[in-house]
């Protein structure tokens, strides 16, 4: 049930803070479907010379964030590791800018894992093993390798564009799809957005350290429109590859936003603190 949770984690990937280069590149492949540990080919090219155009992306990508109060779910959560997969159901409310409780629910209706999240604070229960863990936000962090914060993950768990900014340093139009490179000092991160509403439709990130090759491919389907002229990924597949292949599959079933909180959290007596 642990490993469920880094569901949340592995959303993390998706936010690189990634910062301008000097040297600008040219998308050479589209993303490989097959193969998510494969790197994604860039090459030397002119300068982007038209900042009209890039701003323009940027402001058409922006115009699709979903603007919100709170937010409640019912998830899917499906993972799937080298050693063990497991399956479990997610119960989430969150707050906008304050607060993201987490239940996580396996087989039997058992509930394993409580899990409460603030600007600055992780509190993880663990109800299996009847312990409470008291971190700070930095715990994600550690876990992941990769500086981030609270309204990042919100905006991740949302499926709101946080990893995008003017740093585009290429792109590529056709009919139906827009691709954006960016690259930062972590990350290379190739963008594939729907060219007629800009919903996001993947994301494929690969380390610019070769030797230690991470890579992180997200793809976001089964959109659902939502508060008007706004859409939500209903379905998304999340895969990283270091050394080892880690899938996790995220079927959001419920969900509702700006409705009260439905799901509490609380502190149990008597448990041990870890």
């Amino acid at each position: 049930m642990r490993y469920i949770f880094f569901f949340f984690v592995l959303l993390v990937y998706a936010e690189m803070a990634c910062k301008p280069i000097r040297k600008v590149q040219s998308i050479q492949s589209a993303i490989a479907k097959k193969d998510t540990a494969q790197t994604v080919l860039v090459s030397e090219a002119h300068k982007v010379d038209s900042v009209t155009i890039v701003k323009d992306i940027m402001e058409k990508v922006m115009r699709t964030k979903i603007d919100f109060s709170t937010f409640n779910a019912k998830i899917k959560v499906d993972y799937e590791g080298v050693e063990n997969s497991q399956k479990a159901t997610a119960y989430l409310s969150m707050q906008r800018d304050s607060v993201i409780l987490l239940k996580l629910v396996g087989p039997l209706g058992i509930v394993g894992m409580q899990v409460k999240i603030t600007k600055d604070s992780v509190v993880v229960v663990n109800k299996i093993d009847n312990w409470i863990e008291y971190r700070a936000i930095s715990y994600l962090q550690e876990a992941t390798q990769i500086p981030f914060n609270f309204f990042t993950l919100q905006d991740l768990i949302i499926g709101n564009p946080v990893f995008l900014d003017s740093n585009v340093v290429s792109y590529k139009n056709s009919n139906s799809q827009l691709l954006v490179l960016m690259v930062g000092d972590l990350f290379k991160h190739l963008v594939t957005l729907d060219n007629i509403n800009f919903r996001v439709l993947h994301s494929k990130l690969d380390d610019v350290d070769l030797q230690r090759n991470r890579t992180c491919d997200i793809t976001f389907s089964n959109y659902a429109s939502i508060m008007g002229n706004r859409f939500f990924a209903t379905y998304r597949q999340i895969s990283v590859a270091e050394k080892s292949k880690l899938d996790v599959y995220l079927d959001f079933k419920d969900y509702d936003f700006n409705e009260p909180l439905k799901y509490r959290f609380s502190l149990p007596k008597n448990y041990k603190r870890k």
